[in-house]
């Protein structure tokens, strides 16, 4: 697998599914929460590769991706029509900006339990667009180094690592983490907008 489709590893988990992990580190049981939280988005991101590896060695054969310097190839026009959905996206979250507030889901998990949070990291992964876009990206990828599910360990080891990232500031920081994550918590809910921009943003520099 490229190295190249290593930073996508941090989109897959921007947006509600960062927020998520922060979330469930200001529960009652952060750790066993968080925990299975992980194991959810372990599982979806594995599948999810899977199915994506799956569907392009079925039409692998049939389709051609072209090569990168061509700029009429099928990778490169489909490269400009996401970038495209990307920039009206941007648009659309800054002009909503006053308006635009995080899915109601997002504070019912303040009281989650383990086996909710294991839901919530499952079917975050499966069903967000830009998962699913990302994890399309890598079934690609391997599809064209002719490699299997395996060779994407370590992006999936990434995505839980980034998915992680709460968990182990509250491990190793612990009370500086019980108060910092709360105000973070705070200002990404209140900055919905900007996260979202921000996403976006990221994904672009990684396609382009």
């Amino acid at each position: 697998m490229s190295l190249q489709v290593l930073p996508l590893a941090i989109t897959m988990m921007a947006g509600p599914q960062i927020m998520s992990a922060i979330i469930l580190v200001t529960t009652p049981r952060p750790v066993r929460t968080s925990l299975a939280f992980l194991a959810g988005v372990a599982i979806s991101a594995t599948v999810g590769v899977s199915v994506a590896r799956g569907i392009f060695a079925l039409v692998g054969s049939n389709v051609s991706i072209g090569q990168a310097s061509d700029d009429s190839s099928v990778g490169k026009i489909v490269q400009y029509v996401l970038i495209a959905l990307l920039l009206l996206a941007i648009l659309r979250n800054y002009v909503k900006r006053a308006t635009i507030e995080p899915p109601k889901w997002l504070g019912s998990l303040m009281n989650a339990g383990p086996g909710r949070a294991f839901k919530t990291g499952l079917l975050l992964i499966i069903l967000m667009p830009s998962d699913i876009i990302v994890m399309l990206t890598v079934g690609a990828n391997l599809e064209q180094h002719h490699e299997g599910v395996a060779a994407a360990a370590v992006f999936i080891g990434a995505t839980l690592l980034v998915a992680a990232l709460p968990l182990l500031g509250l491990l190793l920081f612990h009370k500086r983490a019980e108060r910092a994550m709360p105000r973070a918590r705070t200002w990404m809910t209140n900055n919905s907008w900007m996260v979202n921009i921000l996403c976006c943003l990221i994904f672009i520099a990684i396609i382009h």
